[in-house]
């Protein structure tokens, strides 16, 4: 997987890229919520549901033999666009390796559940 440059050059942004170039077969991941395997809502802030949500990706990609450092394209869905920091922060601890994955933020009236505050979509390659 490589970070790309555009036509003109891009400025640099934190967090993520703004174009991979990847190979191999895609692993497409739904949208995931912060609902742990008991079936229970993870409380509290949109930190602590968006750590819910990447152990969620983590059990779907296992499921399809792709790890997280496979992700090449994140989407994030917020109902409150203030929690961005907590959710990046969030991120940070699941999504370690550079380059980063592409990613796109869209701000929600809300969710399928009014508890959720994050839901988040992830596509991996298995490519080298």
């Amino acid at each position: 997987m490589e970070a790309g440059d555009s036509v003109a050059p891009m400025a640099t942004t934190p967090g993520y890229s703004a174009a991979l170039t990847v190979s191999g077969p895609l692993v497409f991941v739904s949208g995931q919520v912060p609902v742990a395997a008991d079936g229970s809502v993870a409380e509290g802030d949109a930190a602590e549901q968006t750590r819910q949500v990447f152990r969620n990706i983590e059990l779907a990609l296992a499921g399809q033999q792709a790890r997280m450092d496979q992700i090449v394209k994140l989407t994030f869905f917020l109902c409150r666009i203030g929690d961005l920091a907590e959710v990046r922060a969030a991120r940070d601890e699941f999504i370690t390796r550079e380059p980063r994955p592409t990613s796109s933020l869209v701000e929600v009236s809300r969710l399928i559940d009014p508890r959720f505050l994050v839901e988040i979509e992830a596509v991996a390659s298995l490519g080298p």
